[in-house]
């Protein structure tokens, strides 16, 4: 099971509620009775991988910290079926208000999660594993990133402070592959340095330049089973560009260490759930 208490689920919760929810919900105020009380189920409606149950509790509970969420799943758990993942219990105004922004969140997430398992089950086997990118939605990176980890799939940079990518802009703005390699250790982060390669002479000039991480971009599987022997294991390998459920798994088998994909976080679709009042 992946935990989210590295996550600022309230300072989400809030964001997302006063986007929501404005000067409030006239709705609900005009035909709920302020001390209204419900129980609600928390449904998930076709297969897939759970994510966002704690979003869910902080969504309503940044409304209402007596509401109560008794959950029956955890995130990261799998389902072949329809599921009631939680009942949710408290005053009903907290609930209706805040139904829509928690459904978004676990809808989306669980989306990200069901797709990022579906990548990694379609390469087991081949020793790779799967990454995400920086590809997220403003605001929701960490939230996306975790519902990546949820599906099995492992985090690349958080940001573009924690790891080095250098990409085709910064070897022009640089001057070359060694020039960069150069000016990064000059820097001394001390972080491993990672330079995106197109052909195998870029590979060759980044592995003499004394790159730890090569990422091979856009190339055929042939060029990647090329790469592979090249390096030799003198760096780590990841490859990126078009990668889909079609051809990550010849992708994988050519011997790369990581495969990124970019569509578990911009292209995932929502799971369907729903919150249904008893």
């Amino acid at each position: 099971m992946v935990v989210a208490q590295e996550l600022d689920l309230e300072g989400i919760a809030l964001a997302a509620l006063a986007e929501d929810v404005g000067r409030g919900d006239v709705t609900t105020e005009a035909t709920v009775a302020e001390d209204a009380t419900c129980t609600a189920r928390l449904l998930l409606k076709e297969p897939g991988v759970v994510c966002g149950l704690p979003a869910v509790e902080a969504v309503v509970r940044s409304l209402d910290p007596n509401v109560s969420v008794a959950s029956s799943a955890a995130d990261g758990d799998r389902f072949e079926q329809p599921i009631e993942l939680a009942r949710i219990s408290g005053r009903t105004r907290a609930v209706l208000t805040g139904e829509r922004t928690a459904l978004n969140l676990l809808g989306r997430l669980s989306g990200i999660a069901t797709l990022t398992r579906r990548f990694v089950d379609a390469i087991e086997g081949t020793g790779a594993e799967i990454l995400d990118t920086r590809k997220t939605t403003p605001g929701l990176r960490a939230l996306e990133k975790y519902a990546v980890r949820c599906g099995g799939g492992r985090n690349h940079r958080f940001g573009l402070d924690d790891g080095i990518l250098v990409k085709d802009n910064h070897l022009r703005a640089a001057g070359g592959v060694r020039s960069a390699v150069e000016l990064l250790r000059a820097a001394g982060s001390g972080l491993p340095i990672e330079v995106e390669s197109e052909t195998l002479d870029d590979v060759r000039e980044a592995l003499a330049a004394g790159a730890e991480q090569i990422l091979l971009d856009n190339m055929s599987p042939a060029l990647m089973r090329e790469a592979v022997q090249l390096v030799d294991g003198k760096a780590s390998l990841e490859a990126s560009g078009g990668v889909s459920l079609e051809t990550v798994r010849e992708i994988a088998a050519t011997g790369v260490d990581f495969v990124s994909v970019g569509a578990l976080t911009h292209s995932a679709r929502s799971l369907d759930v729903s919150l249904e009042l008893e």
